[in-house]
């Protein structure tokens, strides 16, 4: 079935977007870009404040998913740091995330957790460091 046979390259287009939107978040805690990070906020946070250490952990972190390298462990880290970051910025605003703005959070939460379970897929560094292996996914 077509399904089974393009899952595994779906999973690393799953990979690749999230990594891609999440870095996004790094770079306007960090360098303010490509948005200018919230003035009602404080502006942009130190390097070694605890919004700094979040960018620092999704600009970078994102990178090392972007291309698939360390795929899962990284992947299990970032989505601890969503789940403590619904929880400190989000959750004490309202039970919804629709209501307290943690949609983003829970999803980037879940869909770490989902890639820390199934690997990186086929595009990805990992595989041609041979740390990867689907039964579906195409033989060097």
């Amino acid at each position: 079935m077509i399904v089974n046979a393009i899952s595994p390259w779906l999973c690393s287009v799953l990979r690749i977007v999230t990594a891609f939107l999440f870095m996004a978040h790094g770079t306007q805690k960090l360098f303010s870009f490509p948005v200018p990070f919230p003035a009602e906020m404080g502006g942009p946070p130190g390097f070694f404040s605890l919004l700094g250490l979040a960018g620092m952990l999704e600009l970078f972190g994102g990178l090392l998913l972007l291309i698939g390298l360390l795929t899962r462990p990284v992947a299990f880290l970032l989505s601890g740091q969503m789940a403590v970051a619904y929880f400190m910025a989000h959750a004490s605003q309202g039970f919804w995330p629709l209501a307290n703005h943690g949609e983003a959070a829970v999803l980037y939460c879940f869909i770490f957790l989902y890639l820390a379970a199934a690997g990186p897929g086929p595009l990805s560094v990992d595989r041609v460091r041979g740390k990867y292996s689907h039964p579906r996914a195409p033989r060097h």
